[in-house]
């Protein structure tokens, strides 16, 4: 087992905690591995009445993925790259259907890959610093980790702003859209997981319901969300632009400044990615995804978003196209062109 994270059985609870504090607690292959093998492990335990997942330090549950694995894998044509997606979205498969509560405590940064481990479980929780968010498009890729199947089911203008515009919720904006479904302050988690390893938890809603009702709060009530969202539910990227910039305000400009830095091919797959989710079942949403993932190693912008954000940070990338206007159909529908054998299973 990896020392990259920490396990632990306490009374009937499967206890995580994601151990790279200083990566952000970041995912790489080993810890999808690990996850892996202790989810089903414990899934198959009847003691287990619960899994709870946390992440390490104070300052993320996880902020993405190993995106600079992704980078050299493609550079080097070797299988690395795939092996890591399979891994991570069998993953997420695999917690989008588990069978018993699964908790994650979802404090601090929680982006990418985080999105992938907790949003997709049946408890969300969020804490005082929580900051979600999906930011692929601003290195030249898309919201992945089954980003196309929950995103465009909080609503498309909410789903299309959120991974075309890599914006950060806040807890209270959390809370309000959905992606967190409760608020237990900060200081209390610890409290909280205490609680938890101290219950007779037997697999059931009820026995997490009658701990997490000592913990729960309200949460912060300043969520105010723009009217201008509603510009995201447009037809395509260059008509979301032109709402946007027919608008009045401070936040419609914002959002339209912040599609324009992004790589104009990533926002037209993403913004087709979302859509043809909508109408997907969880596992043909990852299978489209996977596909997507792979044809994204062959294009330039997956480098050079990496190069600028990552590498030399000179936050200055050159994209493949000057703009919308740019990007074809064609392009567009040969990055969802199959680039994997389609499995049984992910892993297979």
């Amino acid at each position: 087992m990896t020392d990259q994270i920490i396990s632990k059985v306490t009374g009937n609870l499967g206890h995580i905690t994601l151990n790279r504090p200083e990566a952000l607690n970041a995912l790489t292959q080993d810890m999808c591995d690990a996850l892996t093998r202790l989810l089903i492990a414990w899934e198959a335990d009847d003691s287990i009445g619960a899994v709870l997942i946390d992440g390490a330090g104070d300052r993320a549950f996880c902020a993405g993925g190993d995106v600079i694995l992704l980078h050299d894998s493609g550079k080097a044509g070797d299988d690395r790259a795939e092996q890591f997606w399979r891994t991570e979205y069998a993953l997420n498969e695999l917690i989008h259907r588990y069978s018993k509560p699964y908790i994650t405590l979802i404090d601090g940064f929680v982006m990418g890959g985080g999105v992938g481990l907790s949003v997709h479980g049946q408890y969300r929780i969020a804490g005082d610093a929580t900051v979600f968010a999906m930011p692929e498009t601003g290195i030249g890729y898309f919201p992945d980790v089954g980003g196309t199947y929950f995103l465009p089911r909080l609503g498309l203008d909410v789903g299309q702003w959120l991974g075309l515009t890599g914006a950060r919720l806040k807890t209270a904006e959390a809370l309000e859209i959905g992606v967190a479904n409760g608020f237990i302050p900060s200081d209390d988690h610890g409290a909280f997981i205490a609680a938890m390893g101290a219950a007779d938890l037997n697999g059931s809603d009820e026995a997490v319901a009658a701990v997490m009702a000592d913990f729960l709060k309200p949460g912060p009530m300043d969520a105010d969300m723009p009217a201008a969202l509603t510009a995201f539910n447009e037809k395509d990227v260059p008509s979301i632009l032109r709402a946007l910039d027919g608008m009045s305000g401070e936040w419609a400009a914002k959002q339209a400044k912040s599609l324009r830095a992004k790589s104009p091919l990533a926002l037209s797959v993403t913004f087709e990615a979302i859509k043809r989710g909508l109408d997907l079942d969880f596992r043909a949403a990852m299978t489209q995804e996977l596909d997507v993932s792979l044809n994204f190693l062959k294009i330039q912008d997956f480098y050079e978003g990496i190069r600028a954000q990552l590498i030399d940070k000179d936050r200055n990338p050159k994209w493949s196209h000057d703009d919308l206007a740019g990007v074809t159909k064609d392009q567009v529908e040969r990055i969802f062109k199959q680039a994997a054998k389609p499995p049984q299973e992910f892993l297979s």
